[in-house]
């Protein structure tokens, strides 16, 4: 990797995958230039989310097949493409729930849901991917990293 290329660039071990992505991902309307970055930067290196990650991807996109974004064919064919993602559960959020999780979420305003996020950059030092704005917020506020931005 050039010099160039490396700087701002997250570490090779991966990054936090915040579900905001994914799901800008499977609904055209949302679709942009920073979600697609995060896409094409899972070819070469993984991305870690806490255990809530797949509960809110499915509530969301069903969510969205009542509303009208997607069908149910459009449903499985998105579950089934990012269940072939370099995406790694982090089987620790849960022991950290009731303590760092939940005193995140006070600290910043956070739900705990996007508190997990944090504490999960927070904890294995890697740079998070989200769009959500609020968590953007109190990333740069502790110190945490957020994917490609420089």
């Amino acid at each position: 990797m050039s010099k160039k290329k490396g700087v701002g660039s997250p570490p090779k071990e991966g990054l936090i995958l915040d579900s905001s992505i994914a799901l800008a991902w499977c609904f055209s309307d949302e679709r942009a230039d920073y979600p697609q970055s995060v896409l094409d930067a899972l070819a070469s290196q993984s991305a870690f989310v806490p255990d809530l990650w797949h509960l809110e991807v499915a509530n969301t996109l069903v969510v969205g097949e009542r509303r009208n974004r997607s069908t149910q064919t459009e449903t499985a064919t998105w579950l089934g493409f990012l269940a072939e993602l370099p995406i790694t559960v982090d089987e620790e959020t849960k022991f950290h729930a009731f303590a760092d999780i939940a005193h995140l979420a006070r600290a910043q305003n956070l739900s705990a849901y996007d508190a997990a996020y944090l504490e999960l950059a927070m904890r294995r030092g890697l740079p998070l991917a989200t769009l959500d704005e609020k968590l953007r917020a109190a990333a740069k506020s502790v110190g945490v990293l957020l994917y490609g931005v420089h």
